[in-house]
This record gives C-alpha cells, structure tokens and sequence, in this order.
C-alpha cells in the first residue's frame, strides 16, 4: 500500500502543542513501519496557518500542500497519513476544501492520534468522536490566539515586529524584534511589483511564470507558484515600511524594500 505523509507547524501550533516537523515526520515514519505501508514521501508546511485560505480561488494557501496535491495527481496513493487532523485543517472553510481534493482521488486521511477518523464513514459514533475532538481543538486554538493577540498588539503598538512568520525578502530569527532585508528576495519582491504595475491585468499564475522564466526561485530553491506571488502582492504595505497588526500599525518597524 503506497501512502504518503503531512506534516505542518505553525507559530501557534508550536506554541500549543510543541510539535515539531521533526517530531511529526519520525511519528509518521514509524506508524507506517508498523502498519507495513510504503511511505513514498511526506509533505511539508513551517510557520504557515491551517486556517489560511485564497478565497478567491477557493483553494488551500500552503506550498507544501499544494506539492502534495500535484503528486498525488499523477500517482497512486491510497491514504495521506497525519499526526492528526489538525495538522490539515484548522477552519470549517479548509477542512471542506481537503475532503473535496482528496474525495476527487478516492484518498482518505489516516490520522495516528484519531485512528477511527475518516472522510469515507459515515458511522454516526465516529462522526461524534471526531467532531468533538475537533470541537475541542477549536476551542484551544482560540484560546491560545487570544493570549498570544495581546502580546503582538503590545509590540505592534511600540513600534516592534510582532512575531510570526519572516515575510519573503526580509531575514531574522523567528519571533525576533527586529528584521532586516535579505538583499537577494528583496531583489525578486521589487521585481514582480514591477512586472505586476507594466502588466496589472496578468493573472497569478502568469506572474509566477514570468518570476520563473527570468530564472528566480523561491526561498527553497524552488519555482514561484500563485501561491507565493499572492502572499508577496498581499503584503505590500509592509514592503513600503508600514506593519499592522490587530488595529494597530505602525511605521518605520523596518527597512521598506519598495
């Protein structure tokens, strides 16, 4: 049986659960030795958000979901093994928008700490289960977000970066006060603001094959996908010097690359 796994950290998941992408992908690895399942490969997110969505496109904003989706397009795969479900989903809306892409390829989600859970049953205990377990996770999520909400309003209000992650063209250590620019992203980043202001009506997707074509690559070393060029052009006001947080924004917390 050809399975492959998922794993995804974000600044709050850390903060919550401590699980790292190490922890997460020896768990995964293991699980599959024992159950006797080829693992063929597993997918990665860090420091991205469960909950985050384009809404426009209706698709899941994760570059390393969306590798796995690309594999699994053209590979046989019968489950997408997880610690568990959060690690997929972290939102109604993105949890509707998983079972819809794997349901297309007949895959279901083998979760190690929720082993009844599937996208499949519809045995009216487990979807109790699963659905309180969920509800729970919920509810600790949105506690963890309101602590952490009053800490990063109280640096934003000082002029301080806030935390989360390091935005494209800029460097520094996670969660740290101060950020500065990476001179060759920051080359990239005012490269697409240009290509997007002489080509406005261009699509996303034409924008990352132009990045590609005038040979750019991403911070791993691989192609721009919309997915990237989305979060670069969402971001703009903080490329002009300016970072809100909350209601709270600020000016001159870094160095402006456009």
């Amino acid at each position: 049986m050809n399975v492959i796994g998922y794993a995804r950290v974000s600044t709050q998941g850390q903060a919550k659960d401590g699980y790292s992408l190490s922890y997460q992908q020896d768990e995964i690895k293991a699980y599959c030795e024992r159950q006797g399942w080829h693992l063929v490969n597993v997918f990665t997110d860090e420091g991205i958000s469960g909950a985050k969505v384009d809404e426009e496109a209706l698709e899941v904003e994760r570059e390393g979901f969306q590798d796995m989706m690309s594999f699994i397009a053209s590979n046989k795969v019968d489950y997408v093994v997880v610690l568990n479900t959060s690690r997929l989903w972290r939102s109604d809306l993105v949890k509707v928008l998983v079972h819809r892409e794997l349901k297309r390829h007949n895959i279901d989600i083998q979760s190690i700490e929720q082993p009844t859970y599937s996208i499949f049953k519809k045995d009216p205990s487990d979807f109790l289960i699963n659905g309180l377990m969920e509800l729970l996770d919920a509810y600790q999520r949105l506690e963890i977000s309101m602590k952490l909400g009053r800490g990063r309003n109280k640096k934003a209000s000082e002029g301080k970066f806030a935390g989360g992650g390091i935005p494209f063209g800029y460097k520094g250590k996670r969660g740290s006060k101060k950020i500065v620019i990476d001179e060759k992203q920051a080359a990239i980043v005012q490269r697409l603001f240009c290509i997007k202001e002489q080509y406005p009506t261009w699509s996303l997707s034409a924008l990352a094959e132009k990045l590609n074509e005038e040979g750019f690559s991403t911070e791993q070393g691989r192609m721009f996908t919309k997915v990237q060029v989305k979060r670069i052009l969402d971001r703009k006001a903080f490329y002009q010097g300016k970072y809100r947080y909350g209601q709270i924004e600020a000016d001159g917390v870094h160095q402006a690359i456009i």
